[in-house]
Formats: C-alpha cells, sequence, structure tokens
C-alpha cells in the first residue's frame, strides 16, 4: 500500500476541521473527468462528516493529456492568495468543459477577485511552484492518476468512484 510522502502542510488547501480524525487527501486534475466526478462526492461527504474530517486538495495537472489542467491549477492556487481557492476550485470543476488553457480571468471576475493581482499571481514563480511541488509529491507517493486519495496517510485503493467506497472508508476510521 502507497504512502503519502509528504505530509500534510500549512502550504495546503484545507478544508474542514484540522483538529479532525480523518484527513483525506486528494491528488487531482482539474480537467480530469474522474476528478469532475469525483468532486461532488468529496463535497457531499464535506457536508455530511463536517467537523470529524479535513480534505486536502493536492494539484497533480497531467499536462499532456488535459492541456489546461496546469492553468487551471495555477488559477486556484492565485485565487488562494485572495483567500478564494474553494471559491475557484469548486467553479472550475463545475465548468470543466470550459476551461481555456491560456485564460482563466473569467472565472477569476465570476469571484470577484482583484484581476489585476489574479492575472501577475497565477503566472508568479510562487504559484507554478506550489502546483510543482504537489506534482512531485503525487509522484513520491506513488500517484500516477487521478484522482488518487489518500485516507490518513494511507492510498485509498478502494475508492471505486462511488460515494459509498469514500464514505465506508472514513467510517471505517471513525
Amino acid at each position: 500500500m502507497s504512502k503519502l510522502r509528504i505530509p500534510v502542510n500549512d502550504k495546503d488547501q484545507k478544508a474542514g476541521d484540522e483538529k479532525a480524525k480523518v484527513v483525506l487527501v486528494e491528488y487531482g486534475d482539474y480537467q480530469c473527468p474522474h476528478c469532475g466526478a469525483a468532486h461532488p462526492l468529496v463535497k457531499q461527504l464535506l457536508k455530511e462528516y463536517g467537523r470529524k474530517i479535513l480534505f486536502v486538495f493536492r494539484n497533480f495537472p497531467l499536462q499532456e493529456a488535459h492541456p489546461a489542467a496546469m492553468m487551471a491549477a495555477c488559477s486556484a492556487e492565485a485565487a488562494g492568495v485572495q483567500k478564494k481557492f474553494w471559491e475557484m476550485h469548486d467553479l472550475i470543476f463545475e465548468h470543466q468543459d470550459e476551461l481555456d488553457e491560456n485564460d482563466m480571468t473569467p472565472f477569476a471576475g465570476a469571484i470577484h477577485l482583484d484581476l489585476k493581482k489574479f492575472n501577475h499571481d497565477v503566472q508568479s514563480r510562487d504559484i507554478v511552484q506550489k502546483v510543482e511541488s504537489d506534482f512531485d509529491g503525487g509522484i513520491r507517493s506513488g500517484v500516477n492518476g487521478t484522482p488518487t486519495f489518500f485516507l490518513n496517510g494511507s492510498r485509498l485503493n478502494s475508492y471505486d468512484a462511488s460515494y459509498e467506497s469514500l464514505a465506508g472508508a472514513v467510517n471505517d476510521l471513525l
């Protein structure tokens, strides 16, 4: 069983309770249809389990297969600089078929970001390094496709694209 090689840290994008007993980490690609299908399942899980779970999203853009994935990942991270990572994250997944590998400014405008700051940040070395660091951590953890989930540091091999597989694994830890 693969282990998460990079522990959850302050650089991660997190939702839920930092002190939760259960930590779910997803390595995802914003243009991957399987990640798009997993997105509402994770949202349902967070809604159902509330403070019992911490969710961490890490970027794993598969650029050869998904040309807009890197720009989408950088855009979500740039929105995070303005404290709107999750709004951008959700918007991107909800509009996967409208992603433009060259310009995510319309999404930034839709969530009322400072566009000048967003356009600067999305291309900044810090943001690109964050996405690349997530990707490298995924490689070190044995990630070779998306979505890949880790539950309390161990790869979740039982995920079968169903809500029941995620919720069952969480229930086993609770």
